[in-house]
């Protein structure tokens, strides 16, 4: 198929759905994703350490990252009902499908009950986990890429704005699980650095002194918007106003983390343990 001169194509035959290991076929979105559970464990327990916190921030991850998963693939089967007609039961476990805010419900509710119950505080926790979240949705997108599983962007064309003309970057994913031979934005490439600039943003933030909520409140502004305006150039169906599903769940992210941040404005600010430590030392100092 001869591909149109507006774009600048990548079409080498690269998508890497599987990685032939001898007998083993190990899928590389599955092999992605426990690299972003792995990355992500790594973060909270730096967290749970820097704020002084026993608790076993590995298993937590790991109960969180579950459930995502399951929320996620549940999800996409009910606003998909296509797919569950077409594969049966099967859609349940097929490796392409996932809707992320499905996942984010999930993992939030997760790690709202083990916060709760190891006493760490069901808020206080999810601002710990903030930054690992953020990172590792956009590490897992990585194995979005990979495998070619339909998580990509529309066809590319050219652009024109005002007196400038713009040749949008795009690539066709003719391997991939969903293949597309045309194209298109590579949008899991936008969504990685995305997350990875964000995680870096809440990582940071967490280090300095905030009233307790305020990193979740800006995890859900900034997740929300950066999901929010991919979806312009994602192949997702409209739904309502002409937006996607995913967009009309990320205003209400945006809505929720904004409320959270007011909210969180007019609370006391809270010391993080290294500030508590360094002023708790300034007092025993002696004259």
């Amino acid at each position: 198929m001869r591909l149109p001169h507006s774009a600048r194509v990548y079409t080498e035959e690269g998508m890497i759905p599987y990685l032939h290991l001898g007998p083993i076929h190990l899928p590389t979105f599955g092999l992605m994703l426990w690299v972003a559970a792995v990355a992500g464990a790594f973060l909270v327990d730096r967290a749970f350490k820097r704020a002084h916190l026993d608790a076993d921030a590995v298993g937590m991850v790991a109960v969180a990252v579950v459930a995502g998963i399951i929320g996620a693939k549940l999800w996409h089967v009910l606003d998909t009902p296509s797919d569950f007609r077409a594969l049966g039961w099967r859609a349940l476990w097929d490796p392409a499908g996932f809707a992320w805010y499905g996942g984010l419900t999930f993992g939030i509710l997760a790690l709202v009950y083990q916060g709760w119950k190891a006493k760490v505080g069901a808020v206080r926790i999810l601002d710990l986990a903030a930054p690992a979240a953020a990172a590792g949705y956009g590490i897992g997108r990585i194995g979005c890429f990979l495998s070619g599983d339909g998580d990509y962007g529309i066809p590319v064309h050219t652009v024109h704005f005002l007196l400038w003309t713009f040749h949008p970057w795009g690539m066709a994913f003719p391997n991939g699980l969903v293949p597309t031979y045309v194209p298109v934005y590579p949008t899991p490439l936008y969504e990685l650095a995305g997350g990875l600039v964000i995680g870096w943003w809440l990582w940071r933030q967490l280090g300095k002194p905030h009233a307790t909520g305020m990193i979740l409140g800006q995890y859900l502004v900034l997740t929300g918007l950066a999901r929010f305006l991919v979806e312009f150039i994602r192949r997702n169906p409209k739904v309502l106003w002409g937006l996607t599903n995913a967009q009309l769940a990320s205003v209400g992210a945006m809505i929720g983390g904004a409320g959270i941040i007011l909210w969180c404005s007019r609370q006391p600010v809270e010391a993080t343990a290294p500030a508590k430590e360094k002023a708790s030392a300034a007092v025993q100092k002696p004259a």
